[in-house]
């Protein structure tokens, strides 16, 4: 992933953000109209009797998607972004994160300030209980400070208690985090995690599908959930009650074959009865960074800090048994990618997402058409 170029006066980013801000068109009615009319331009060119046709779209929200282009001028939110130095980066811009292209609903425009770097493919989401205790917030630092120093990428959701934990402390280690907001970038939500947000920009960068004026509501954090775990190869939940939205990312992970970690907590901890559900459902228990860099692959290498201590390096990791089927099942000439999916019969999103992991790590290039071709 590089910083996206796109400029604000694109007319297809014009289109994005026109089709996006129709009060009604949500991720998933998203998803089915661009898979019915291919793209933005063509959904807001269709007639309502057209639009009807795509499932979830009704008489008025049809109507309102043909009045948009009258009534919905996109120059105000334009402004906004080229005053703030947010980039908008819409879903058929090239530098559009492959991981999150791959999950079942991803945003149209992506609203972000700092940078996305390649690196930043190689993610974990570290989520969990904003009231955290204090076994909570020691675990999030130093699984976090050990994710950064192995060259990871940690993704949170700048909320209080474990969220700003794990940010802090892979800002700390000297790695990048990824912040992905429910409201708008323009109002930081909770206020007092401002300057939080802005060591983020200058070390990562700050995330949100919503307008940079947006006002976060409790409707907008599940929405937000499906980015942060969409973003990363898997979540780890540190501290989670039984009903809780780090639980949330944690379901949405498993919809998007990505794995699933958690910590396990005491055993009369309130805190603690989310992680060990997920752990009865088969999640994987951590208990240090190692049971994560385990997870993506055996290591070949380490090199030793000046304190003795060891740091595992994610370019550095042998490939894990999908990895192994994906990169054996493409040829020796550019493969599809549907003949690979049907010779590992691995799931179409492991696929993809085992893809993406493999063209970081320089192993192989995506194609025209579908096509994949061994380096």
């Amino acid at each position: 992933m590089q910083q996206n170029t796109t400029q604000p006066s694109d007319p297809q980013t014009e289109a994005w953000l026109r089709l996006c801000l129709v009060s009604g068109v949500g991720p998933r009615i998203l998803t089915e109209l661009i898979a019915r009319f291919e793209a933005p331009d063509a959904v807001l060119a269709a007639t309502t009797t057209q639009l009807q046709q795509v499932d979830g779209v009704g008489r008025r929200l049809a109507q309102a998607i043909v009045d948009a282009k009258e009534k919905i001028d996109p120059a105000t939110e334009l402004a906004a972004c080229h005053q703030a130095d947010i980039q908008i980066l819409t879903r058929s811009a090239d530098a559009y994160p492959r991981l999150l292209q791959e999950i079942p609903d991803p945003p149209g425009i992506l609203f972000l300030q700092g940078k996305l770097q390649a690196a930043d493919a190689l993610a974990i989401a570290v989520v969990g209980s904003r009231n955290a205790t204090r076994y909570g917030l020691t675990q999030a630092q130093r699984i976090a400070t050990g994710l950064a120093q192995a060259g990871i990428t940690v993704v949170a959701g700048l909320a209080r208690g474990i969220d700003a934990a794990a940010h802090r402390a892979a800002l700390g280690a000297g790695g990048r985090t990824l912040a992905i907001m429910g409201g708008g970038l323009l109002k930081i939500y909770p206020p007092e995690h401002a300057e939080l947000a802005g060591e983020i920009r200058e070390h990562g960068c700050l995330l949100s599908e919503m307008p940079p004026h947006f006002v976060a509501t409790r409707h907008s954090f599940p929405r937000r959930n499906r980015i942060i775990s969409g973003l990363t190869l898997g979540t780890l939940v540190v501290e989670a009650a039984e009903r809780s939205g780090a639980l949330i990312t944690a379901r949405q992970a498993m919809e998007q074959n990505r794995d699933v970690f958690a910590i396990p907590g005491p055993v009369d901890s309130r805190n603690a009865k989310g992680c060990h559900a997920l752990l009865r459902d088969g999640a994987v228990l951590v208990e240090s960074v190692d049971d994560i860099l385990d997870a993506l692959g055996p290591l070949v290498e380490e090199n030793q800090r000046e304190d003795g201590r060891a740091i595992r390096h994610p370019a550095e990791l042998q490939l894990n048994s999908n990895e192994t089927s994906v990169l054996q099942a493409i040829g020796s000439e550019p493969t599809l990618i549907d003949q690979i999916v049907q010779q590992t019969k691995l799931p179409t999103q492991r696929v993809l997402s085992t893809l993406s992991v493999l063209e970081v790590r320089k192993l192989i290039s995506r194609l025209p058409g579908g096509f994949v071709a061994r380096h």
